[in-house]
């Protein structure tokens, strides 16, 4: 089992597919700190918490949210929106102590300021929406302009433990909140991609379709820009509010939009349908889905359309699309990756084609 490393070395590498009771369905969000582990069961409407990472095929978790036990799966738990409920969640963040969830397709944001301990444990704090029970886009409607409070598909979140950064996909933007808010329906004091809270426009110079948010410990702010197949690097995440990118990867400028760059295969500087970003050590790594692959970067880019050094889940460049050789799982490539992180060595992807993540130490 090697996921098909080039220029890299990986040992170790495994493949976890959650509850056999009821394994993992298209797993989009993946967390992993202090070596506990999150995971956002997306086609089956749960996260999943195990308080240890899990080192074989199958594991029961500690704690199922959005469900009342490991084997619910429906959107909502088959009722109504509540505290407890989910419907399609996605990016996911946690310090040890608290934890994020963007429960995308209910508009909104949960907050839980003490780690569940229970199945189904309600949360403590909704932000999109002015109470649990609501789960409109943008509040009013898809035909309502957005507020400073309100959402639409939001699927990624990033938290440096005091700060709060929300991947609003639906309005194209990104909303910054100073602090982790302990009130309902609290307004973002920032916003990143529009000149206003209610601007739904949007120009090539702005994150199009902002899937995720990652800032290092030197305050380098990347995001994966979906529809425009890029990601944007901001040197400096404070400059971004007001202020474009100062680096594309994926693309040689803000108005180039081709899925790897209409080239007919991919190559070490394209992109195709790019969902996350993680940073690694002094560089980082670009999670290409459209292209079943991540790849490496030794350094943050400093010029737009750099090329990769290293690639993760295809035997070379040149190979893209669906697994190697096949449409069905192999132990040795990656299927639509949608999510990524890193602790340290390890690095875990949420091999979301595959149903499963895929666990590794990651030597570079």
């Amino acid at each position: 089992m090697d996921f098909s490393t080039l220029g890299t070395e990986v040992s170790n590498p495994y493949i976890f597919k959650g509850s056999e009771q009821k394994p993992f369905l298209a797993p989009r969000g993946v967390h992993l700190v202090n070596n506990m582990l999150f995971v956002s069961d997306t086609g089956q409407n749960r996260v999943f918490i195990w308080k240890k990472l899990p080192d074989t095929l199958h594991q029961e978790p500690d704690v199922v949210l959005g469900q009342q036990d490991v084997e619910g799966s429906g959107r909502n738990a088959g009722g109504a929106v509540t505290a407890q409920s989910l419907h399609y969640p996605s990016g996911i963040w946690s310090d040890g102590q608290r934890l994020i969830v963007a429960d995308a397709w209910n508009h909104r944001v949960l907050i839980w300021h003490q780690l569940p301990t229970k199945h189904g444990q309600a949360a403590d704090v909704v932000l999109g929406q002015p109470n649990f029970d609501s789960n409109e886009v943008n509040v009013k409607g898809i035909s309502k302009d957005p507020t400073a409070r309100s959402m639409h598909w939001p699927y990624g979140v990033f938290s440096d433990g005091k700060q709060l950064w929300v991947a609003d996909t639906g309005n194209r933007r990104i909303l910054y909140y100073k602090t982790i808010p302990l009130e309902n329906y609290a307004a973002a004091d920032k916003v990143i991609g529009k000149p206003d809270f209610s601007t739904r426009d949007y120009e090539n110079n702005q994150p199009i379709w902002p899937y995720s948010i990652k800032i290092n410990a030197d305050g380098v702010l990347a995001v994966a820009d979906t529809q425009f197949y890029r990601t944007l690097i901001w040197s400096n995440w404070e400059t971004a509010f007001n202020t474009s990118a100062d680096i594309i990867i994926g693309q040689p400028d803000f108005d180039a939009c081709g899925q790897n760059q209409f080239g007919l295969f991919p190559d070490a500087h394209t992109l195709n349908w790019t969902y996350d970003v993680c940073f690694y050590k002094k560089g980082l790594l670009v999670n290409d889905t459209g292209n079943s692959r991540l790849l490496y970067f030794e350094k943050i880019p400093e010029t737009n359309n750099k090329t990769a050094d290293a690639v993760i889940g295809k035997r070379d460049f040149k190979t893209g699309s669906e697994n190697k050789d096949t449409i069905v799982g192999t132990n040795s490539s990656l299927y639509w990756p949608f999510s990524i992180c890193a602790q340290d060595e390890k690095l875990i992807v949420a091999d979301t084609g595959n149903h499963r993540l895929a666990i590794m130490n990651l030597l570079l």
